[in-house]
């Protein structure tokens, strides 16, 4: 298990959670997947291990897990949310024919944000860049 994981779990406890064997479970799978799972992936890879385990469940955990801002949502249209433990700040690429989705870091974009507020009087609270392409997988599947 690794250290994010740990430390992720002690900064729970101090808020009062209990650590259950399979919010331990769900909060490891989303740190080391790093492929941004809807709560049906994870819920489909630890029922085996807990047969009891609803995808309520998983829901929950994920809604405790994002207001303890340890893990954010990401939404898309109309198809079914993503999950990503990688809170840090940083931006994403999707594939337009498979849905996979990376990480990618980039300088903050601090400046854009200034820009749109003093051009539009918001107070700007957060960011959210995608890029859209095809992955190399599927570019390769093409040719």
């Amino acid at each position: 298990m690794g250290s994010g994981v740990q430390h992720a779990l002690e900064q729970l406890k101090t808020t009062g959670v209990r650590i259950t064997p399979q919010r331990h479970a769900i909060l490891t799978y989303l740190m080391e997947a790093m492929n941004h799972p809807t709560a049906d992936d994870i819920y489909r890879a630890l029922e085996p291990k807990f047969p009891s385990m609803s995808v309520a469940t998983v829901y929950n955990n994920l809604k405790m897990f994002m207001e303890a801002g340890m893990v954010r949502e990401l939404t898309y249209g109309d198809s079914s949310s993503r999950f990503d433990a990688n809170v840090s700040d940083h931006y994403h690429v999707i594939c337009q024919q498979c849905g996979k989705i990376e990480d990618f870091s980039y300088p903050s974009l601090r400046d854009v944000e200034l820009h749109a507020e003093q051009a539009t009087g918001f107070k700007i609270t957060g960011l959210r860049m995608e890029l859209h392409g095809f992955c190399k997988g599927c570019r390769e599947k093409q040719h």
